[in-house]
């Protein structure tokens, strides 16, 4: 790029972490079409909830390891006590966030994925089909001009939770919907909206 770090203007939430730069960089507000990388992320935020997105993203490769690359056809098939097991398990790993009922939303989301796939619906048609199949290009001057949640992200909300998701409040939607591309609320001087 030519540019030293210092001339590089960017989002201030992402500040004074190389790890978290670089997620804002390259991946954060890219529009996200695969299913299974929507699947991943949705669940992700999920964990996130009272918790800072640093916490995770530092997790993030451990979460890979433990759910099969967050394969949810592959998590679906998990059932009945060798699910309890594998919970069980996850409870003892300080790779993850050890919380009984978000482990256990992974599965649940998982379920759920698997049902709108087998209903013939495709994960990330649907998911898009709430911003027009198109990203919402917003335009904030600062950070106190985005939101935590909006129209679009409680609607999704109430259809992700309908579906049998869990973890999916408006505003973990809407951090999910920031994350994959379908708002971009990338400040209107950061050097990467």
């Amino acid at each position: 790029m030519g540019m030293d770090n210092q001339s590089i203007n960017r989002c201030p939430w992402c500040l004074g972490h190389a790890d978290y730069e670089q997620y804002h960089d390259e991946l954060w507000g890219k529009p996200v079409r695969d299913s299974v990388e929507l699947f991943a992320k949705l669940c992700l935020d999920g964990q996130q909830a009272g918790l800072s997105w640093i916490t995770i993203l530092r997790k993030q490769a451990n979460y890979e390891a433990v759910f099969f690359g967050f394969d949810p056809h592959r998590l679906a098939q998990i059932q009945g006590e060798a699910r309890a097991t594998f919970i069980e398990a996850q409870m003892h790993n300080s790779g993850i966030v050890r919380n009984r009922l978000k482990i256990n939303s992974i599965f649940k989301n998982a379920d759920a994925f698997v049902r709108l796939h087998e209903q013939g619906v495709d994960f990330s048609q649907w998911l898009w089909s709430f911003v027009g199949h198109a990203p919402i290009a917003n335009q904030p001057k600062s950070m106190g001009d985005v939101p935590t949640e909006t129209a679009e992200s409680q609607a999704l909300s109430k259809a992700l939770k309908k579906a049998g998701f869990t973890f999916v409040g408006p505003t973990i939607v809407y951090a999910f919907m920031q994350a994959v591309g379908m708002v971009n609320d990338h400040l209107v001087d950061c050097d990467f909206k």
